[in-house]
């Protein structure tokens, strides 16, 4: 008798710890996607799919998870559980975004494009620190950093998958914003007078343009060159 409601507790306290592993399972995936959520600023479905692929992937493997999970706690393995959710844990974190600059909506665009590029097969080098308030208006700042990586992953689009690379570096010097976007292209490149032009069909360089027009309006400066298959714009703008 004594040994049967042992038997019965145990199970019991199995089934109880499955819920409770599965609960704090939802509660890491669901705080996640809150984060990701509540960072976004800028929503371009391409960028938003590519992140959301990477969360349908981990509700696919839920499963997998609650079977080892239950595996560890009917053979009492409690050290064996606590590892494997924080394997989960250390998982899931890079499923967050990967590059925190200081200001959200940059974070967000720079985030997306940067997912976008990786999913393509295209290596990335990222660093950025910027301002959590700015006197530029944000809406024009991320405006110029999408267009630069739009740009730079059209570039990379051009050559063989190994040697696609993009670089991009962001830093407060001497009262401006420095913005420095690198990537690997084809050894020909369109100019016409003096002027880079896109190489998409159909498009006349808008984005090019907007960069432009948006970097005159601050009166700041634009450099762009190329040379041995790299392309580089730098942009400074004033903070005061």
């Amino acid at each position: 008798m004594h040994y049967g409601l042992m038997f019965v507790l145990g199970i019991a306290g199995v089934i109880l710890l499955t819920f409770l592993c599965c609960a704090i399972f939802m509660w890491l995936m669901n705080r996640r996607v809150a984060a990701f959520q509540s960072d976004l600023a800028e929503k371009h479905y391409e960028e938003v799919e590519n992140m959301y692929q990477q969360m349908r992937g981990w509700k696919h493997d839920y499963k997998h998870h609650i079977q080892t999970m239950k595996a560890h706690l009917a053979l009492g393995q409690y050290q064996e559980l606590d590892e494997y959710l924080r394997d989960l844990d250390t998982d899931l974190t890079e499923v967050d975004t990967v590059l925190r600059t200081g200001n959200v909506r940059v974070d967000a665009v720079l985030n997306a494009k940067l997912a976008v590029a990786k999913a393509r097969g295209i290596r990335v080098n990222a660093k950025a620190v910027v301002p959590e308030r700015l006197v530029i208006n944000e809406v024009d700042l991320c405006v110029i950093i999408g267009n630069l990586l739009d740009n730079a992953m059209e570039g990379c689009g051009k050559i063989a998958e190994e040697r696609q690379f993009i670089r991009v570096y962001m830093e407060v010097l001497k009262q401006q914003l420095y913005i420095y976007v690198s990537n690997s292209m084809a050894d020909r490149i369109s100019q016409e007078g003096g002027q880079y032009l896109s190489t998409k069909r159909g498009n006349h360089g808008f984005g090019l343009i907007r960069i432009d027009r948006t970097v005159k309006k601050y009166n700041g400066f634009l450099n762009r060159q190329h040379e041995e298959g790299v392309f580089a714009t730098e942009i400074m703008l004033p903070l005061s």
